[in-house]
């Protein structure tokens, strides 16, 4: 018989999460907020931590969480996703999450989320999505979703099923992630022993000229040149991320100085994360007249140090812990400025010996990268595979 979001909620619960603005969190409070970050693809990641007081959530006559809860995520990645709530405790959730809380005990939750998720239910939902720039759907419209539900004892066996195969694809998953984690120690490994025998140290400024980047305001919309330039989100460890390039209003003394010239250092300034913080790559000079953010650093080349050992050296366990040494502030937080980077030191050794250390390196990497594109593509696969199994489930039948 086909049912509804609605139908299967009776004497339950179908609604939205609640409107909670800045202002109205305190990080001192007893109820936490569940946010979209939370919500995965049949799993609950428990990454948010966003708090509100007891009495604000009843000024507000929020909706309050039960463990076992359907939590729908009405904004992408994916749009639709859906996980159950496991925890136990005073907890809310955001206003683009949707609640969906069983009552019926003919009527397996399990199954439920299960079926939001596959492919039959997500085609149903780009059919009632909405906006431009980001996709989203409406609860309304959640609820105009169409879908059968089976006798109970079949659903238990579906979710019985889809519970088996999804261990295995896991414990496959789980194999190749341990993969990765072992191809990181490996790299680290890699640079180590490559420049551990390097012995002297002197400071990048020897080597590199280190400049800051744009400042950012609302004036800029009115100054007559624009031109592209790099952001945080562009820089990464020894990988540019160019997919998104904004514009900025620039003078001409500005393009003179925060002009980018291939083979110039970027160092990430700001992220606050330990681990991210002092991301270096080359740019490859793939955009012309490219310019370049104040929180991107830019370390222009003088000639006598090739920008690839140094990027090296820079990305190691030596060079990082340099970076996280010199970065880290007094309030525990992780910021980098064009000084700090000036105070790196850098091994030394002449261009014929950097051009060695720099091919031995991409020698014993290009087994460790061909490794790791392999497994990616296969975690690639497993999350196609899952997507196989509910198809399976809820079309074609197991």
């Amino acid at each position: 018989m086909s049912k509804t979001l609605n139908d299967i909620t009776e004497n339950g619960l179908f609604c939205d999460g609640d409107w909670i603005e800045k202002k109205d969190q305190d990080p001192n409070g007893e109820v936490r907020l569940i946010q979209l970050a939370d919500i995965g693809d049949g799993i609950f990641k428990d990454k948010s931590n966003r708090y509100i007081t007891n009495e604000k959530a009843k000024e507000l006559n929020c909706t309050f969480l039960e463990k076992g809860d359907i939590l729908v995520a009405r904004l992408p990645d994916p749009l639709g996703r859906a996980c159950i709530f496991p925890l136990e405790g005073k907890y809310i959730t955001a206003v683009d999450v949707a609640i969906v809380r069983i009552r019926n005990k003919g009527i397996n939750p399990e199954y439920v989320m299960n079926l939001i998720n596959s492919s039959m239910f997500r085609s149903q939902v780009k059919q009632f999505e909405s906006g431009t720039t980001r996709k989203r759907i409406s609860r309304k419209n959640l609820a105009k979703i169409v879908f059968d539900l089976p006798p109970f004892e079949e659903q238990e066996r579906i979710v019985t099923h889809i519970e088996e195969l999804f261990s295995e694809l896991d414990k496959a998953v789980e194999t190749l992630q341990t993969t990765k984690q072992q191809l990181a120690v490996y790299r680290q490994a890699v640079y180590s022993s490559v420049y551990s025998g390097i012995a002297e140290l002197k400071p990048i400024t020897d080597f590199f000229e280190i400049t800051g980047g744009l400042t950012k305001n609302s004036k800029r919309s009115e100054l007559p040149i624009k031109m592209p330039y790099l952001r945080v989100a562009n820089v990464y460890y020894n990988r540019l991320d160019l997919s998104e390039i904004k514009n900025i209003g620039v003078t001409e003394s500005e393009v003179e100085r925060t002009l980018l010239e291939k083979n110039d250092l970027l160092f990430v300034e700001g992220n606050g994360s330990k681990s991210q913080i002092g991301r270096v790559a080359i740019w490859d000079g793939s955009i012309e007249q490219c310019l370049h953010q104040n929180h991107i650093i830019k370390g222009r080349p003088l000639g006598n140090m090739l920008p690839e050992y140094a990027l090296f050296y820079l990305i190691s366990g030596g060079g990082r812990n340099q970076i996280t040494d010199i970065a880290k502030s007094t309030s525990g937080l992780y910021t980098l400025s064009t000084n700090k980077v000036k105070n790196l030191q850098i091994p030394v050794c002449n261009i014929t010996k950097q051009q060695q250390v720099i091919n031995e390196i991409a020698s014993r990497l290009s087994i460790c990268e061909s490794i790791e594109q392999t497994v990616d593509t296969a975690l690639a696969q497993a999350d196609a595979m899952r997507q196989s199994i509910l198809k399976q489930a809820f079309e074609g039948g197991f």
